[in-house]
This record gives structure tokens, C-alpha cells and sequence, in this order.
């Protein structure tokens, strides 16, 4: 099993002590590997008296989840990388399903397991959950959780099938895929690098999937709490870069006015719920993603000339945020399933998106 388990830790060491066991007890014939982001707290101190045998790559510095992946992975030399968090518990034969799906389609960059709460382990767990989505203004959704709304999990989603984007917090990612489109974006830190990751690797042809016969359960907010404003900065203003850079399409500009007022009933929806620091965050966002502008229009020119046969299967060609709060759509299952966009045949010229984006 060619296959390395790396683990990005920052002031973990509660997290490892808890749920690197479990790694550990079942991972059998996987290299386990703690790439250590700077720490200053137990972390390092933890990993030699407890756990020997765990290969440790210490990075100097917290490099963020994208920074700190790039520079761990450079050194790791697999033919297959699972990316996991550090409050990940890890079941029986959790790795073999995910390296069958990438063994028998040469197609796949990257496959995900199914993510549940760690807490309410009938949940589906928010990062994650069964397989990612994105919808035309940019929003990620899951199987299984649109917005702040999670489901409980009774099998509604036991079946493998293309997705747009695999989670972050445990990712089976093909090596050569993730060189060829050249590893995370390092500017974007913390937060839809995996989403940015997966679409670039789409936009070379490259396709992403969920495995339902691997479970995992995640903590979730190891690092930032899912309630940090911090989190809410990271989220809008990277959501605004991956959208730009990424959306082929000739209306870019109006899609993303449009995106910016979405947020702005989002900043309101904040503050209406007595959470102004989030509202002040989401402000902030915007006027970080006006000031790297340019740099990003750059990246997207660069990325339109390295494009080779996109496949922008499971794109939702509607708005989620419609959807959830108009329409009060609360689970996937109620969406519009033909509003997700199918593999386009390989003959002939490739549809960009403003012909594949109409649905409202």
C-alpha cells in the first residue's frame, strides 16, 4: 500500500493524543506521517514519549492548512497522500475502499469517505459530510449538509458517485494529480483550498469522488472553531478568490456582484443575530478580495491557458441560497438534482460555463 497518511497538527496535541490511536490501530501497511505546523504547545513533546514510531516533519512555522500541506508533501514521496485532520477518528478498513476507487479509475484525482460528527454520530459532520458541492455564486454545499444544516445519516446516501469537491478533513488525493496542478494555493491559508484544489484538477480533466464504504468521524473546529470570526474572514474572502479565478465564464464580473450581495444579506443575517463580529468579518473579506484583485485575475488568466478538457460534473447550476432560504429547501435530496451539471461528451467543443449556467 503505497499510500502516506499525513496529518497537519498546529497546538494539537489534545487532538493526537485522542484520535492518533485510532489512526495508528487502522491504517495498517500506510505510512503515518504528523507534519507539525509550528506548534507551541505539547505537540512535538507528545508525539516522541507516545507515539515513536510516527514519522514527524516539523515545518518551523504555521504555514496554514494549504502552506503547510505544500511544504510537508514536497518531502513525502507516495503514490497516494490522505490528507487528514488532526480530531479525525478513523474506523476498521477505512483506507482500503478509497485507494480501490483511485486504483480502478485512472480518472480520479482525488475520493473522500463518508464524514460524520464525531459527537452525534448519526450526523453528517459539516466539512465534508457525503461528498462537496458548489453552486454558481460559489456557495460549497454537501450530501447531506446545505449551509448550517446537517442531516441525520439513515443510508439516504450509501452510494459512490462523482462529486465536485472532496473535503480537506480526510482526502485521498492521487500524488501525480496533485503536483500536475501544482498542490494548494498557498495565498488562500486556511479554508476552500481543497474546494480550489479540486476544481483546478477539474479543469484538467481530472474528476473527484465520494466512497461510501469508508467512515470516518470528525471533531470539526480544530483549529478555528466553526463559530470563529476569524473562520468567517477566511470563508468569504476565499470563496470570492476561488470563484474568480476559477468560473469560466464571460459574465464574471456580474456573477460576482452578484455573489457580494448575497453576502451583504449575509452580513445583515449576522447582525441581526447579534453576531456583529462575523458582520464586521464578512466587510473586512470584501475588501481584502478588492485589494488581491489583480494578483487573482493574473492567476485566472493563467489558468484559462493551462486548461485541457475541463469537467465541471456536479457544478449546481442554481443558487443553494435560494434554494435553503426561499424555497426552504433544508436537505440535498430536496435540490433540484437536474440542476447538477452532467459530464459533457469528449467529441467536440467544450461548453463554457455561461452556457451551462442558466437555471436560476
Amino acid at each position: 500500500m503505497d499510500v502516506a497518511v499525513v496529518i497537519l497538527n498546529w497546538n494539537g496535541a489534545d487532538h493526537l493524543a485522542a484520535f492518533l490511536p485510532s489512526v495508528l490501530k487502522h491504517s495498517q501497511g500506510a505510512r503515518v506521517i504528523v507534519a507539525d505546523n509550528g506548534s507551541t504547545d505539547a505537540s512535538l513533546s507528545t508525539l516522541e514519549r507516545d507515539f515513536p514510531t510516527v514519522e514527524v516533519i516539523e515545518l518551523g512555522s504555521n504555514l496554514g492548512f494549504a502552506g503547510g500541506y505544500n511544504k510537508a508533501l514536497s518531502s513525502i514521496h507516495a503514490e497516494h497522500y490522505v490528507l487528514l485532520n488532526s480530531d479525525v477518528e478513523v474506523t476498521p478498513g477505512w483506507l482500503a475502499p478509497l485507494l480501490k476507487a483511485l486504483t480502478d479509475r485512472p480518472d480520479l484525482a482525488a475520493v473522500q469517505p463518508k464524514v460524520l460528527d464525531h459527537v452525534r454520530r448519526n450526523r453528517f459532520e459539516h466539512a465534508g459530510a457525503a461528498g462537496g458541492f458548489i453552486d454558481r455564486n460559489g456557495y460549497p454545499f454537501c450530501r447531506g449538509r446545505i449551509f448550517e444544516l446537517t442531516e441525520e445519516d439513515h443510508g439516504q446516501y450509501d452510494s459512490d458517485r462523482d462529486i465536485f469537491w472532496a473535503t480537506g478533513a480526510c482526502m485521498m488525493v492521487r500524488a501525480t494529480a496533485f503536483r500536475q496542478v501544482g498542490g494548494f494555493d498557498a495565498d488562500l491559508f486556511a479554508h476552500m483550498e481543497e474546494i480550489d484544489l479540486c476544481w483546478r484538477a477539474r479543469r484538467r480533466g481530472w474528476r473527484i469522488g465520494f466512497v461510501a464504504g469508508s467512515t470516518v468521524y470528525h471533531l470539526g473546529g480544530g483549529s478555528l472553531g466553526y463559530g470563529s470570526p476569524f473562520k468567517t474572514y477566511l470563508n468569504f474572502r476565499n470563496s470570492l478568490i476561488v470563484l474568480t479565478k476559477n468560473l469560466r465564464s464571460r459574465s464574471i464580473f456580474l456573477r460576482i456582484l452578484r455573489r457580494l450581495i448575497l453576502d451583504g444579506f449575509a452580513a445583515i443575517k449576522f447582525l441581526m443575530e447579534g453576531h456583529a463580529a462575523h458582520t464586521w468579518q464578512v466587510g473586512r473579506a470584501h475588501r481584502h478580495y478588492f485589494m488581491r484583485l489583480p494578483a487573482v485575475l493574473r492567476q485566472r488568466k493563467e489558468l484559462a491557458a493551462s486548461e485541457d478538457r475541463p469537467d465541471m460534473t456536479g457544478l449546481y447550476r442554481r443558487s443553494v441560497a435560494y434554494d435553503r432560504f426561499i424555497l426552504g429547501q433544508r436537505t440535498f435530496d430536496r435540490l433540484d438534482q437536474s440542476a447538477f451539471m452532467q459530464r459533457a461528451p469528449r467529441s467536440g467543443q467544450q461548453p463554457n460555463d455561461n452556457q451551462l449556467l442558466r437555471a436560476p
